[in-house]
């Protein structure tokens, strides 16, 4: 069994080209707008999006057939990671979270017309989206516990419940809603719910408030749903597959959040390595300092470690096996590693870090955020916990659960 990450020439030249975009044209754009200046800041990143379709640096995670760059997972790897060098990469790209995720939901579930009204703008960037599960009053890892309701009502559905945490609500032209619909499955069932297309606005679609986070209110929503009417055609991927339907939305977006991960956790290596390079005290430079080496070579070791998980995780997702359980450890170990590298870099740079006069102090509170984006920390041990054991069940050894590697 072979495993060559070495890119094809012709995506070594997309990652160059990605690189030189991101930092001749997206960085020198970005720092030209002031800070608090709205309008300017959309009005730049509108017109670098054009700049990015124009040069053919648009939609990587998607097929040619619908505009896209035609990557494999492998490959988008090396484009979000150049993306997310700077916040807003991503966006320029559009391949940003959530609509990354629910192209990728929508391509494979949706019927012909609901691609046409619902994917194609997405494609074409001229609206945004969000994707609906969590809710306050149970757990959002684990959707059987679902509340949210829809009923049948002759051709229509009639739906009530509660989310949160709905991240772009605000912004979206649509939802992406589950509910449970299947009254009679028994609770904790994978089969009770259904995933419905909400255009937004919609009587019974309210929007309480931004919720207030560590780092602001930035467009993650509490719903209130109170006598939301959806025609039948608005069921996606099919009545009783919302979980399903969730499942395989969540998987590429779990990497894909790793990829730009990896990004800033690079970002932050660097800075730590350039702090201790130039920065002087008690009679050396920190560079030369044991304690600030081990902090170096700690994070230098995760950032490998994460790179080598990513990339191996993309490319079972490309042969078609069984990614689960890579995807989980990847995530898991990705978010905790970045969290690690960045609390590391904030303290080399000491009270400077801690200031926001660095980026490093914006990134930490990302990087807390990450351990429970998309499954905390706790829920991924369990699934690679069982699946480790069910691994040595059936076969007396646990190699299939530690990545079924030649060794």
């Amino acid at each position: 069994m072979a495993i060559d990450f070495t890119l094809a020439p012709e995506h070594e030249e997309i990652r160059k080209r990605v690189r030189a975009f991101i930092q001749g044209t997206v960085v020198p754009a970005m720092e030209e707008v002031e800070e608090g200046d709205r309008e300017a800041y959309l009005k730049t990143i509108f017109g670098l999006r054009k700049q990015a379709k124009a040069e053919g640096l648009w939609l990587p995670h998607m097929p040619k057939e619908w505009g896209g760059m035609g990557l494999g997972h492998v490959e988008l790897a090396m484009v979000q990671s150049e993306a997310a060098k700077t916040r807003i990469g991503p966006w320029v790209f559009n391949c940003q979270a959530p609509d990354e995720g629910n192209m990728h939901t929508l391509l494979h579930w949706a019927t012909d017309e609901q691609k046409e009204k619902y994917l194609r703008p997405l494609l074409e960037g001229t609206k945004s989206s969000c994707f609906a599960m969590t809710e306050p009053e149970v757990a959002g890892s684990d959707p059987t516990l679902i509340r949210t309701e829809a009923v049948r009502d002759g051709d229509e559905w009639i739906i009530n419940g509660h989310k949160w945490f709905i991240s772009n609500a605000r912004r979206a032209s649509f939802a992406i809603l589950i509910a449970r619909t299947e009254q009679d499955v028994p609770e904790g069932s994978r089969g009770a719910n259904t995933a419905f297309l909400v255009d937004l606005p919609s009587e019974g679609w309210n929007d309480v408030r931004e919720v207030e986070t560590m780092h602001g209110s930035t467009g993650h929503s509490e719903i209130v749903i109170k006598d939301l009417r959806l025609p039948d055609s608005q069921v996606l991927g099919g009545r009783g597959n919302g979980h399903r339907l969730g499942q395989y939305r969540l998987g590429p977006a779990r990497l894909a959040h790793c990829m730009r991960w990896i990004s800033q956790a690079e970002t932050a290596l660097d800075m730590m390595v350039d702090r201790a390079l130039n920065r002087y005290s008690h009679g050396s430079l920190l560079a030369e300092k044991q304690g600030i080496q081990w902090l170096i070579a700690d994070s230098a070791m995760e950032l490998y470690q994460c790179k080598l998980m990513v990339l191996h995780a993309a490319s079972k997702i490309d042969k078609g096996e069984d990614f689960r359980t890579e995807v989980s450890m990847a995530k898991h170990f990705v978010a905790n590693s970045l969290n690690r590298i960045v609390d590391r870099a904030i303290q080399v740079h000491g009270a400077l870090g801690y200031s926001t006069d660095t980026p490093l102090a914006n990134m930490f509170q990302h990087a807390r955020w990450a351990r429970f984006a998309d499954g905390a920390d706790e829920i991924h041990q369990m699934r690679i916990a069982e699946r480790t054991i069910a691994a040595y069940r059936a076969t007396g050894s646990t190699s299939s659960a530690t990545g079924d590697l030649p060794l």
